[in-house]
């Protein structure tokens, strides 16, 4: 089972769509704050990733939205690594209110670019943890 990881966000009023809901662009935007959040508690800063010449990068996210969220609403968004293979690794991000509702679920899929080569990088899972000052965060390495 992946260890769970999750940040909490209030939705501001900037953020709603036209319905007085939160916009679903903007989910994607939390998805990716708790992306960095989850490598970061993991050690893996921007400073960290650059110094190793490397970056993650998103290739693929599928968005099931389950629930609306409107202005002052907080959210607990999440980010567990539960799997992959070759050059690829397959997060899941669920949304859910702090009473533990779900609102939403990204199911994404990144890799680590080599930024001299422009190219993904093989087993990116065991590099990440290898790098990682505190790899328990990003759960098992397989």
């Amino acid at each position: 089972m992946p260890q769970q990881f999750s940040v909490r966000v209030q939705t501001r009023g900037y953020e709603l769509d036209q319905q007085g809901h939160l916009n679903q662009a903007v989910y994607m935007q939390y998805a990716e704050h708790a992306r960095w959040q989850f490598l970061h508690a993991a050690g893996l800063t921007p400073d960290v990733l650059g110094a190793a010449g490397i970056g993650p990068v998103l290739l693929k996210a599928t968005v099931r939205f389950q629930r609306e969220l409107r202005a002052g609403d907080e959210v607990d968004v999440g980010c567990a690594i539960n799997g992959g293979r070759g050059k690829l690794v397959e997060l899941t991000q669920p949304f859910h209110t702090p009473e533990g509702v779900p609102v939403a679920r990204i199911e994404g899929v990144i890799g680590v670019l080599d930024l001299a080569t422009r190219r993904l990088l093989p087993d990116p899972r065991a590099l990440l943890h290898k790098l990682a000052p505190r790899p328990d965060v990003l759960g098992p390495n397989p």
